[in-house]
């Protein structure tokens, strides 16, 4: 259950400001990652989570009561390539939970975007119907 009260943000910064310090910390720390990773990535908001667009939708990130979430859009081959890395954590098929008690694996979150980054501008460009 995510722990933002409100529903309608226009910016990142509005979706963090909505959580305790604490966990401000750790979104804040993900984003940075994010954008180190990928510095040609545009944030956005998008199913009301801060997201990053690169060549598409890149990641999402969030927080929740016990832990903060990343999801990444299909194909799930991040997942696939990350899987060992990934192990200690509980995952979804979209989605990945780390627990706020731990410390956060900001390498293996750069290592993650750079790589849907690439596959992203690999990707042929849809055809316009």
């Amino acid at each position: 259950m995510n722990m933002s009260p409100k529903t309608n943000y226009q910016t990142a910064d509005e979706y963090i400001g909505t959580f305790p310090s604490a966990v401000q910390e750790g979104l804040q720390q993900i984003r940075k990652a994010i954008r180190e990773a990928e510095p040609d990535a545009q944030e956005v908001i998008s199913y009301q989570i801060p997201a990053f667009d690169y060549h598409g939708k890149l990641i999402y990130y969030s927080a929740y009561t016990k832990h903060f979430s990343l999801s990444f859009p299909p194909p799930f081959t991040v997942f696939e390539a990350f899987r060992e890395q990934l192990s200690p954590y509980e995952m979804s098929k979209s989605a990945i939970q780390l627990p706020m008690d731990k410390p956060l694996p900001l390498t293996l979150i750069a290592e993650m975007v750079k790589f849907r980054a690439k596959e992203n501008k690999e990707k042929p460009p849809k055809k316009k119907k």
